[in-house]
Formats: structure tokens, C-alpha cells, sequence
């Protein structure tokens, strides 16, 4: 992870973002949201103000941003999307939505018919999805410190045993 957003910060020219942009990964996708500097507008007309911002930045970027991002698939062997966020308004663009399979017993599959039958969601994919953001906005500790730990494992297993030594 700190290799990809190093490699992200060094190769992104330095006039896109204030500062280094904000690089997430998982075993699919690569997303790079940078911070754009807000315009001077009070008022109702800010978020306004804050959304073009972040369109122009979108369309006169786009050429570049394209170059990058198949650079970085070949290195990396990830997808990878972009988004900004400008004052209060975070938007991103050309994210993946990749399907999940699971397996449900029947009272998780009520669950999910329940928030489809009340209308909170269309279908179960989107059921599920809704649960798992809820869990990600109540849990976001929780998972932060999980997502620490499985860090922690991953960095002791890389300093074990030189790959091919015939340890397993």
C-alpha cells in the first residue's frame, strides 16, 4: 500500500492537489482522491462552487489522468479510479462496482427481503451492499484497528523466510 500511494505522490504532477492524495487499494481497485483548493463563495451557492471545482478539474485532467492510470494497472495489476474533494464535497468517478458472491441461510436472506419489501433497497445485491457500508459507518474503529492488525501479519510474514528456502 505505501508503495502504490509513494508511487502516486511522486508521479502525479504537483499542481493537481494540495498536498499528497488520499490512495486506498484493495485486491481489485486503486482509488486516488486529492484535495482541491475551495473557491471563495459563501452561502448557498458554496457546494455549487465546490462541485464545479471539482468538473473542471475532472474534464481538463482526463488525458493525463487516463495515461497514469494505465501505467499504474500494468505496475500494479489493479483497475484504478480517481475522485477529489474540494471544501465540503467529495466526488468520485470511474470506481468499480464488482460483484460479490455470498451465501446466505434463510433469516440473512429475510433480512435482506425486508429492506427490498420496505423499499430501502431495490434488490438483494443492493441490500447487502447498504448493510455493509451501515457495519463500515458503525464499525469504522473497529475495522480500522482489524485492517491494522491484518497490516501487522502481512509485514511479519514478508520478513520471514526467503520464498523458495522450502518453508511453508
Amino acid at each position: 500500500m505505501d508503495t502504490i500511494a509513494g508511487w502516486f505522490a511522486g508521479r502525479l504532477p504537483d499542481e493537481w492537489f494540495d498536498g499528497a492524495p488520499e490512495v486506498t487499494v484493495d485486491r481489485d481497485e486503486i482509488v486516488v482522491v486529492g484535495r482541491l483548493p475551495a473557491p471563495e463563495v459563501d452561502g448557498d451557492g458554496a457546494r455549487a462552487a465546490e462541485s464545479g471545482r471539482i468538473k473542471r478539474w475532472r474534464e481538463d485532467t482526463r488525458g493525463k489522468r487516463m495515461r497514469i492510470a494505465d501505467e499504474a494497472e500494468r505496475r500494479f495489476g489493479a483497475k484504478v479510479a480517481w475522485g477529489a474533494v474540494c471544501g465540503e464535497t467529495r466526488q468520485l468517478f470511474t470506481n468499480l462496482s464488482v460483484p460479490v458472491m455470498t451465501r446466505l441461510r434463510q433469516p440473512e436472506r429475510r433480512v435482506l427481503d425486508t429492506l427490498v419489501d420496505a423499499g430501502v433497497a431495490r434488490s438483494r445485491s443492493e441490500a447487502l451492499a447498504w448493510c455493509v457500508r451501515l457495519v463500515g459507518q458503525h464499525e469504522n474503529e473497529w475495522i480500522g484497528r482489524l485492517r491494522e492488525a491484518v497490516s501487522a501479519v502481512h509485514d511479519v510474514r514478508d520478513e520471514g523466510p526467503a520464498a523458495g528456502s522450502g518453508a511453508r
